[in-house]
């Protein structure tokens, strides 16, 4: 079974951009957004992150996109 680590807190937008760079590269992820799960479900929630799981066999492979990527969020 393979594992899932959290690469990534932050907005649902950027949460998102970053699952669309890892898509490219062909490297699955999953969005958690505890957020839009609560107002689906009734109730809310605070704060507005979302947090990015890959699996941790694909660590390697998305550290240059994560690199990409901090450096495009901060500039």
């Amino acid at each position: 079974m393979k594992e899932h680590i959290k690469i990534y807190t932050g907005t649902s937008i950027l949460a998102n951009r970053l699952a669309f760079l890892l898509d490219e590269e062909d490297i699955p992820s999953i969005v958690k957004d505890d957020q839009e799960s609560g107002r689906l479900a009734g109730f809310g929630t605070l704060g507005d992150s979302s947090e990015l799981f890959i699996f941790n066999s694909d660590a390697d492979k998305a550290k240059e996109v994560i690199k990409k990527f901090k450096k495009e969020i901060s500039e």
